[in-house]
């Protein structure tokens, strides 16, 4: 099957709480903008059950596990290429989904 090229990447993350999704989706735009990247967009804030920053080439999904687990992005993009990263948090590699 043929793969919409619409994005570049995205990334999708997880938070436990609402609290928590929204200090990623704070930190992350922290460190887009640090690093001169444009936030172009930012929906379901008020909420915070599932965050999205549109990053143009990049879209980030911070998500609560229950919307991770109904919506699941991995499986809906599962034929995508995956491409892996290191994390400065942890140093370890993490697989991101490329469109």
């Amino acid at each position: 099957a043929e793969m919409l090229a619409v994005i570049g990447y995205f990334v999708i993350c997880t938070g436990s709480s609402v609290p928590q999704v929204k200090m990623l989706a704070d930190e992350i735009e922290s460190g887009l903008k640090a690093a001169g990247l444009p936030v172009i967009g930012r929906e379901g804030v008020t909420e915070a059950t599932w965050i999205l920053l549109d990053c143009g080439d990049v879209v980030i999904h911070d998500m609560q596990p229950e919307q991770r687990e109904f919506y699941r992005l991995e499986k809906l993009w599962g034929e995508a290429p995956r491409v892996s990263l290191s994390t400065g948090a942890t140093d370890s590699a993490v697989d991101v989904d490329e469109s």
